[in-house]
């Protein structure tokens, strides 16, 4: 009979907890944010097959938003939110209210580069004044 391992020392791929515990989608859309370089373990970049265990901080970039979250179980099946959420332990820092975001102005996409004029009102804005 196989011996019984501490659940402290079970360990699962990155891709597959991050996936399990809903902060993507699709096991694809983890891999791939993985090989983009937008998850990290313990503060290095993580490959997909990178294994993680209770105790480690993940870092994972979604939508321009970074989540920072605790392992508290691993697992490598995808459960219900309830569940899911008891794995984890979140340490993100609050989203900024709608507000603020819609205050901030973009520009076009492809409207091409900025004129001389927007350009100094963009410096004038972030306070980088000549």
């Amino acid at each position: 009979m196989p011996a019984q391992l501490p659940s402290d020392a079970i360990s699962v791929r990155v891709d597959s907890w991050t996936w399990a515990v809903r902060l993507f989608k699709t096991r694809s859309q983890a891999a791939t944010a993985c090989r983009s370089g937008h998850v990290r373990v313990n503060g290095t970049s993580a490959k997909a097959a990178q294994q993680v265990k209770a105790g480690d901080e993940v870092r994972v970039r979604v939508s321009g938003i970074e989540r920072i979250v605790v392992v508290v179980k691993p697992i490598t099946k995808r459960v219900s939110a309830v569940l899911a959420a008891d794995c984890l332990q979140d340490n993100s820092p609050p989203q900024p209210p709608p507000e603020l975001i819609a205050s901030i102005p973009r520009r076009d996409r492809g409207a091409g580069r900025p004129t001389k004029r927007e350009r100094r009102d963009l410096e004038k804005l972030r306070g980088l004044e000549p």
